[in-house]
């Protein structure tokens, strides 16, 4: 099982050009994980990998009132930061002179004790000021970006994985660890207390390593499962809706430290955008997802018939993890509490199920001669074997040639098939194509001396050894 992926966080004043800053960085990467209609900045949170690094990058910008006074919302701003993120990016406007709110950005960044990196952003327009003049900020690293123009992106990736380990096998542990994911007010503390409080053989109160994820280990049927829940994150008497009042660095840590992730939604509130959103982070990070529809007791004149009629609405809302198992529950009544955890625990063994290499190329030899990958001209995918290299989530990789036109569609497809093939309800599945012509180009070239050692080059190396 890997091990959780580092979280870099953007902060800094408003109308620096943080928001471009991000899209550059995610967009390059084609990762984008979040969106939010109707919102001018739509992006918060994003997947980036670079040079066999991978992170999380998160838009602290995008999760604050922009009418909160300057002062209450850097602290937060900050806060979260300092809290869930293992590097910190404060971003300045190049042609504007240090103010009082840059230092005080660059104050408490510096007491985090995390690695600071200042942008001097928009370089590219005339008036812009020079670097020595925000040494006065005491932020050591400095990089000179153009968020509009692209220019000094691919340097900030370089500066940001220096101080972020690679992604490493974690430690394994027979701990099941069980979060609970949601927007504020959808009742995760009451159904978090309501889990501990069913079972009698409660082994521990543990204190969390950030001060807003609580957590408690309990046994059931002989294993320990560990419930993480991101409720008390808001300030008391906020009672906003929405994204700008929701942490998504603590949920966030949360999500990457399960096996399995509880979306609770509001019985009373389906169709909302951010449960989309959080559904699309949790599959992301290649997690277990139950979908837990709450508070079904506050319904009126419920019966089978009302829960029938809104399962489908809900799927619909949630079509992109149709995967995912539906529950109802109420914490009131301890309507299928207990049956959370079989649920979950069902999750955890498809999870970690392998297949049979011989198996899956029957059933993509058989899916190639139904339905052809279409292409361009002389240029049509060919699929040649595919085997499975990884559990936790299942992770299978497709060998040919001109696979970089594979289409999204015959991707979701092939899932499909592997999916009436072997049970994976629960689960999602990952993907990855290693073109044979390009792997073969790229050894040349290295052979040469003309190009370094290429993602698609280790994988294909490691696969060779593998075989």
């Amino acid at each position: 099982m890997a091990s959780k992926l580092p979280t870099v966080a953007i902060i800094g004043q408003a109308n620096v050009g943080k928001s471009s800053l991000f899209n550059r960085m995610v967009r390059a990467q084609q990762a984008i994980v979040a969106r939010e209609a109707g919102t001018t900045r739509d992006n918060v949170l994003g997947r980036v990998e670079h040079d066999g690094f991978q992170f999380w990058l998160v838009d602290t910008a995008g999760m604050k009132d922009p009418d909160d006074e300057f002062e209450a919302s850097i602290q937060e701003q900050i806060e979260e930061a300092a809290v869930a993120a293992d590097v910190i990016l404060v971003v300045v406007d190049s042609t504007m002179y240090v103010s009082d709110h840059d230092r005080l950005v660059a104050k408490k960044a510096l007491k985090s004790k995390k690695p600071v990196i200042l942008v001097l952003n928009k370089t590219d327009l005339k008036g812009s000021l020079p670097s020595d003049e925000f040494k006065r900020l005491g932020i050591k690293q400095i990089v000179q970006t153009s968020a509009e123009h692209n220019r000094g992106t691919i340097g900030l990736l370089d500066t940001i994985v220096q101080e972020i380990p690679r992604r490493t096998e974690a430690e394994a542990d027979d701990v099941f660890r069980v979060a609970l994911i949601g927007r504020p007010n959808v009742g995760k503390s009451n159904l978090f207390n309501t889990l501990a409080g069913k079972q009698q053989a409660l082994v521990a109160n543990i204190a969390g390593t950030t001060r807003d994820v609580n957590r408690v280990q309990i046994k059931y049927n002989q294993r320990t499962i560990e419930l993480l829940d991101t409720a008390g994150v808001r300030r008391q008497g906020k009672q906003e809706r929405g994204i700008e009042k929701f942490s998504v660095l603590r949920t966030l840590q949360a999500i990457e430290e399960a096996d399995v992730c509880l979306l609770l939604i509001d019985v009373n509130e389906i169709g909302v955008a951010l449960d989309q959103r959080l559904a699309g982070i949790i599959a992301e990070a290649g997690k277990g997802l139950i979908v837990v529809v709450s508070k079904w007791d506050s319904v009126e004149g419920k019966d089978a018939f009302t829960r029938d009629a809104l399962a489908p609405q809900i799927s619909r809302h949630l079509k992109f993890v149709p995967w995912a198992p539906l529950i109802f529950t109420s914490s009131v009544t301890g309507q299928n509490v207990t049956k959370v955890f079989d649920l979950a625990l069902d999750i955890e063994t498809r999870r970690d199920q392998e297949t049979k290499t011989r198996v899956l190329n029957d059933l993509l030899q058989k899916a190639v001669q139904a339905h052809p990958p279409s292409g361009l001209k002389n240029t049509h995918p060919r699929l040649r074997y595919i085997v499975q290299t990884d559990t936790m989530p299942p992770w299978f990789v497709i060998h040919g040639s001109n696979l970089k036109f594979v289409h999204w569609s015959y991707k979701r497809y092939l899932e499909r098939l592997i999916r009436e093939t072997y049970n994976y309800a629960g689960t999602p599945i990952k993907f990855s194509f290693i073109d044979e012509k390009q792997v073969k180009a790229n050894k040349q070239r290295i052979a040469e001396g003309k190009a370094p050692v290429t993602k698609a080059y280790k994988k294909a190396k490691q696969a060779e050894l593998e075989d």
